[in-house]
């Protein structure tokens, strides 16, 4: 009997504080890469790959892009989709999402509506989740009619989760929005996990280690990345130029060597000019 996806993320939180789910954008990646790509992930300790987007056009493209990612790897697929169309039968699970602060009753209940004759039809695995849009909210924030819950209104998210939960939402997802310059507040994050009797998924503005183990810290059981995840993937023999600010690198094979060049002061570095990392493939964070 095939064990179930919501039963797999239980079992590695009993082995895990925090994990981490990869958000990918159907309209955003590149078929080409997608086999590479997704087995680095796996690599880098990935427990999930949700599939998604604010604005999935073409159920077809979705169909293709699952069953690709499922060729290679053995980790979750789960779906999380933003309408209707962003169903398929190939993926392990899909999180059955309610916006509860939307501003339309379509994103609240509508679509679920629309898509359960699909999820039944496909016998898909369904995983209720609570769906809260917080601050800034980005393109989902816009495309879902969000009333986005301030940064500093910490007790408006601790209603609404605790609303989910008394509705049997089993997952929670705090978003912060796709592209946005600030993830949610670590008091908000630990203020709801205090009174929310489920798994807690905070996504959105995360861009780098320091504040993922902030959120982890705070209490969230599911990180995920996203945008992060969309930029270019440097070969043998690239380099990158940054003209101001920090720098990040996400290391996706074992033994890389990355050259540093440096042509000004850099805080805590003695060496002012020059230095190599070599690492095992992970996220490092390299500059501000």
């Amino acid at each position: 009997m095939k064990q179930s996806t919501e039963l797999k993320i239980e079992q590695q939180l009993n082995k895990k504080k925090t994990l981490v789910f990869a958000l990918i954008d159907s309209e955003n990646t590149n078929m080409k890469d997608i086999d590479k790509f997704t087995t680095n992930l796996v690599n880098c300790g990935v427990s999930a790959i949700l599939v998604g987007g604010s604005t999935v056009l073409d159920q077809l493209e979705i169909h293709k892009l699952v069953k690709s990612i499922k060729k290679n790897i053995k980790i979750p697929v789960i779906l999380f989709p933003g309408n209707v169309n962003g169903i398929t039968p190939e993926a392990d699970a899909i999180f059955f999402s309610s916006l509860l602060n939307s501003l339309s009753t379509y994103f609240i209940i509508e679509a679920q509506m629309l898509g359960a004759a699909a999820i039944h039809k496909y016998n898909l695995e369904t995983i209720p989740m609570g769906y809260l849009i917080i601050g800034d909210g980005g393109t989902t924030g816009f495309v879902g009619s969000a009333r986005p819950i301030p940064h500093n209104k910490s007790n408006i998210a601790v209603m609404y989760s605790l609303a989910a939960q008394y509705l049997g939402m089993r997952f929670l997802y705090l978003e912060a929005g796709s592209g946005v310059t600030s993830h949610v507040p670590v008091d908000m994050i630990s203020h709801v996990k205090k009174v929310y009797n489920g798994k807690l998924i905070v996504g959105g503005g995360i861009k780098n280690v320091q504040d993922a183990v902030k959120i982890s810290n705070a209490g969230a059981d599911i990180i995920v990345i996203g945008t992060l995840l969309e930029k270019p993937i440097l070969e043998a023999g690239d380099c990158s130029v940054t003209l101001s600010g920090g720098h990040t690198y996400l290391i996706l094979e074992d033994g890389t060597l990355v050259y540093e060049y440096k042509t000004g002061p850099y805080m805590g570095q003695a060496r002012d000019k020059e230095f190599i990392i070599s690492c095992e493939a992970g996220i490092w964070w390299l500059g501000n």
